[in-house]
């Protein structure tokens, strides 16, 4: 036990029967309270040929505030532009949602399945139901790193501005490009390898843009710090974001994935596991907590189509104000590519012994 240990509830949403847009699946939610109080879910919606949309809906609560179903309220975005579409389909997928305190806005980060692969999009609304594209994420190089052109993917806003590397305050949005050779199925048949930093990393970058502002818009970022690479064997192939930063007394909660090689036999299986980082309050880019060990693991049962469930994908976070009850979050994951599932944790009194932002193998920066 880690002292941030997440159980799961009793609530499983499946694809629902007959539904054209959720033939594939329904998975991965953003998550967001919004003006109205209540939870809304946004799920990515699965069709058949992997055309994803984002749907929407309202989470439903018993008399004792425990989650119990969802209303589908319908569909957010719809793959519509040239960066969402390829020739064989294309999408809009694993979402992110944030209210943005400094504009008084939410903003949703997505991955857009384009002609040139994955990229982080970014959307703006003020009611939930109603979104206004940004483009995608552009990015300044850093050290002779350069970020556009790069797979992207997991990417997450801080609510408030934080201080960037030169301790201006600043929007920040948390992501992990995958740069070639950094894949799970590349770093899996890597044997006794060396984890590169700054291309196996999580990253925060920065922008001064606000909405529809030029020319510093909200989607370009100018400035990034380094967060953490992988360390533990459960997290050894790759490591990326998860549900938003959310503050609690000990500071920003981030609930990151990990990926691990399991060996099956004669085969090797990828396993995505959950973690946890505690970020300092005043400077997010210090970790003060790292998980050395899953706080979620997938369970022991058969997936869609006869597959073994390897897969629990963490993408959204409920801190249960509404209950009176800071302390108490309910984290909503994608299964194995197809369900949904929800978890609790609760906040420990204190933290307990903190893991490393980095292998000690590796070299700093």
């Amino acid at each position: 036990m880690s002292g941030f240990d997440l159980h799961p509830l009793d609530l499983v949403i499946e694809p629902e029967p007959g539904n054209a847009f959720e033939a594939g699946g329904i998975l991965n939610p953003a998550g967001v309270r919004g003006p109205d109080g209540h939870f809304y879910l946004f799920p990515r919606l699965v069709a058949e040929g992997n055309y994803s949309r984002i749907g929407v809906a309202r989470v439903q609560f018993d008399s004792e505030g425990e989650p119990r179903g969802i209303k589908r309220l319908g569909v957010a975005l719809e793959p519509v532009m040239p960066y969402e579409l390829r020739p064989d389909g294309g999408g809009c997928e694993d979402p992110r949602v944030t209210f943005v305190e400094p504009l008084g806005h939410y903003v949703m980060t997505y991955t857009a399945f384009s002609p040139f692969g994955p990229r982080i999009a970014l959307a703006f609304s003020n009611d939930l139901l109603h979104w206004e594209r940004l483009g995608l994420a552009t990015f300044e190089p850093y050290e002779g790193i350069h970020f556009d052109g790069v797979d992207n993917k997991d990417a997450a806003m801080f609510p408030v501005a934080v201080p960037n590397p030169s301790d201006r305050k600043e929007l920040a949005l948390l992501h992990r490009p995958l740069f070639p050779g950094t894949l799970p199925e590349d770093t899996m048949l890597q044997q006794d390898r060396d984890i590169d930093l700054h291309r196996e990393s999580i990253w925060i970058s920065y922008t001064p843009g606000v909405l529809r502002d030029v020319p510093d818009p909200l989607a370009h970022f100018t400035s990034h710090h380094r967060l953490a690479s992988p360390v533990s064997n459960w997290e050894s192939l790759k490591i990326g974001s998860g549900a938003p930063p959310v503050m609690t007394k000990h500071g920003w909660l981030f609930i990151y994935h990990g990926v691990s090689d399991v060996p099956t036999g004669d085969t090797h299986q990828m396993t995505y596991s959950a973690g946890v980082m505690i970020l300092s309050k005043d400077h997010p880019q210090e970790i003060l907590y790292r998980s050395t060990h899953p706080v979620l693991s997938p369970q022991p049962s058969m997936g869609p189509r006869g597959t073994p469930s390897n897969v629990v994908f963490q993408t959204a976070i409920d801190r249960r104000d509404d209950i009176g009850q800071p302390d108490r979050l309910d984290v909503y994951y994608g299964i194995n590519d197809f369900r949904i599932g929800v978890a609790r944790l609760d906040v420990p009194a204190t933290l307990p012994h903190a893991g490393l932002a980095d292998s000690p193998a590796s070299p700093t920066d």
